[in-house]
């Protein structure tokens, strides 16, 4: 059976190593902060917000809501956004998206502080991903992918990958990230000819498109790694990836490693996001 990439390992090891962090931070009288800032109320927000905020606190990271009504308007999340920007205590922000209907995001991703875009919102966070210069940082999700395949000891470099959707959020940064790291990369998509055939030649398959159990047994071959970054709901109502699980865990065989949906890179994309906030309060504090 193919190794299962679990989150937990990796979620204990960035936990132990930025709990040792806060604390020297302490030490020098600087305590992380987060803000969160949040439109409306919707329940999938809602959610990751309750993990984020237990999350920071078992670090010992302060976390700050910035809560603005849906009806309240761009004005006020601007307004919010500002005064993140201005309070010192406040390293780095999370902003969920996509906001509601009749928003600007792009102008209120641009609006926050890059040194304060710790899940990679911004252009210029995101070309500090393309040029390696800059403030900002990755998004976390993407950054997840990383993270996981060096917990787990699997090196891209020289490798073929295959990342299969191209988003500015996963897709892109990824493939840029694993080009760093001297992978040789593939950004495939709905448009891609023969699809199928390019994800079984590949290496390293990185699953971004958001199609619940799309890419079945046709898609994998032998000793592949597989990071499933889906997070859908199939026809049950169960959490489910974009790959269908079983398939790909027989297609890969032993010598192949999958990440599950849920157990897999969910997790750690919210303790990378811890990572970036302890990270940001450390350039700050130099």
């Amino acid at each position: 059976m193919a190794q299962e990439l679990l989150g937990k390992p990796v979620i204990a090891a960035l936990k132990e190593d930025l709990t040792a962090r806060v604390a020297a931070l302490g030490r020098a009288g600087v305590t992380p902060g987060l803000a969160i800032v949040r439109v409306g109320a919707r329940e999938d927000d809602l959610s990751y917000e309750r993990t984020a905020v237990k999350r920071a606190e078992g670090l010992g990271i302060a976390v700050r809501r910035f809560e603005v009504p849906e009806q309240a308007g761009q004005e006020a999340l601007m307004d919010a956004i500002a005064q993140v920007n201005a309070d010192e205590s406040i390293h780095g922000c999370l902003m969920f998206r996509p906001l509601p209907r009749g928003y600007d995001e792009q102008a209120a991703c641009e609006a926050l502080d890059p040194a304060k875009d710790v899940d990679g919102i911004g252009s210029a966070a995101l070309a500090r991903v393309f040029t390696g210069r800059g403030a900002g940082f990755a998004p976390c999700t993407a950054a997840a992918c990383l993270e996981m395949l060096d917990a787990y000891g699997i090196d891209p470099a020289g490798k073929r990958v295959v990342v299969v959707g191209r988003s500015l959020v996963i897709g892109k940064p990824v493939a840029m990230m694993l080009l760093e790291r001297n992978a040789t990369v593939a950004v495939c998509h709905s448009r891609t000819r023969d699809l199928e055939q390019e994800m079984r030649d590949a290496d390293i398959v990185v699953l971004a498109t958001g199609r619940a159990k799309a890419y079945g047994a046709s898609c994998f071959s032998a000793g592949q790694v597989v990071l499933d970054v889906g997070i859908n709901v199939d026809a049950e109502g169960a959490l489910c990836g974009d790959a269908d699980y079983e398939a790909a865990v027989a297609a890969v065989g032993e010598a192949g490693a999958v990440t599950p949906v849920p157990r897999g890179i969910g997790g750690v994309t919210t303790s990378v996001l811890m990572k970036h906030v302890v990270e940001a309060a450390e350039r700050a504090a130099l």
